[in-house]
């Protein structure tokens, strides 16, 4: 599905939607409001790229981060439930992974991205290992993926 189409969808449902994104740097909120009529379901997003960011505004609890790293399943969980709780949104979405071209290792490899939703009681956490080592492809293919998945559940 196309942003275009999910930006119909979410309006013709009235749903609403809100975003914390880290290793995509705002890509994800900026496709969601490049359409005009945007603010009909667009309701926050937050670009927490530090771990900082992530204890301070999404209130990730800071354990979390030093036992599994902010690029974990764990991390985008507490990512995704407390975005819910702060924008009261119908849909949250949050990102975290390894853009690259640096930063990667053997067991968090460049391309590995934690895609979590939260919609109403279902939460849906999703590992996604993109094989590029491409930045920018990288981003891209996350806020398709975003979009491919939101298309589904709504």
């Amino acid at each position: 599905m196309s942003i275009q189409l999910l930006h119909k969808k979410l309006i013709k449902k009235k749903l609403t939607i809100s975003i914390a994104e880290s290793c995509t740097g705002g890509l994800m909120s900026n496709n969601l409001t490049k359409l005009a009529n945007s603010s009909r379901y667009f309701q926050m997003g937050l670009t927490t790229y530090s771990n900082q960011a992530k204890i301070k505004i999404l209130k990730v609890n800071k354990n979390i981060i030093k036992k599994y790293g902010a690029v974990s399943h764990e991390c985008c969980k507490a990512m995704v439930q407390n975005l819910s709780k702060i924008s009261k949104s119908k849909i949250n979405v949050s990102i975290t992974g390894i853009a690259g071209p640096g930063g990667g290792s053997k067991e968090k490899p460049v391309g590995l991205v934690y895609i979590g939703i939260k919609k109403g009681k279902t939460l849906l956490i999703k590992e996604n290992k993109f094989k590029s080592q491409n930045r920018n492809s990288i981003q891209k293919s996350t806020v398709r993926n975003v979009i491919k998945i939101i298309s589904k559940i709504i």
